[in-house]
């Protein structure tokens, strides 16, 4: 039974063609790079999480036009369960920090700032992850 659920988004600006990125001011991953999110409440699904973490990490909810789940890490025993959704925008936003981290980027998917957290160094490092991702980007600019 899984213990621990958490959410993860990735944003992607349709105008720009780039993804968003927080750095972490505190705890073990600080100083890393990784996605808005965080641990669900016990009563919250994945996208319930979701959106409420983006809430608090950024200051508000963008306008969202197509979210897509991408993956599900589940740990090997099954207690940590991570869900990652890629959250299409129309245009790049600045988010309003919150103390949990310290700087924010938008960057191109194969450029992004570093070092990495590393569950999205993980991501980032498979290439079927990355050639996903580019795909579904190109189908964007046909939508």
């Amino acid at each position: 039974m899984t213990e621990i659920v958490c959410s993860g988004a990735l944003f992607y600006s349709k105008q720009t063609k780039r993804i968003f990125l927080l750095q972490k001011a505190e705890g073990k991953n600080r100083g890393t790079w990784g996605l808005v999110g965080g641990t669900n409440l016990k009563d919250e699904s994945a996208w319930q999480g979701l959106q409420r973490e983006v809430e608090e990490e950024i200051g508000f909810l963008p306008h969202i036009l197509k979210s897509i789940p991408l993956e599900t890490f589940i740990s090997s025993d099954e207690k940590f369960n991570f869900h990652t959704y890629l959250c299409v925008v129309d245009e790049e936003f600045l988010p309003i920090l919150s103390n949990e981290h310290k700087g924010w980027a938008w960057s191109e998917i194969r450029d992004a700032p570093k070092p990495l957290h590393q569950g999205l160094r993980r991501s980032f490092s498979t290439k079927i992850i990355v050639n996903k991702l580019e795909t579904i980007f190109d189908v964007m600019d046909l939508i």
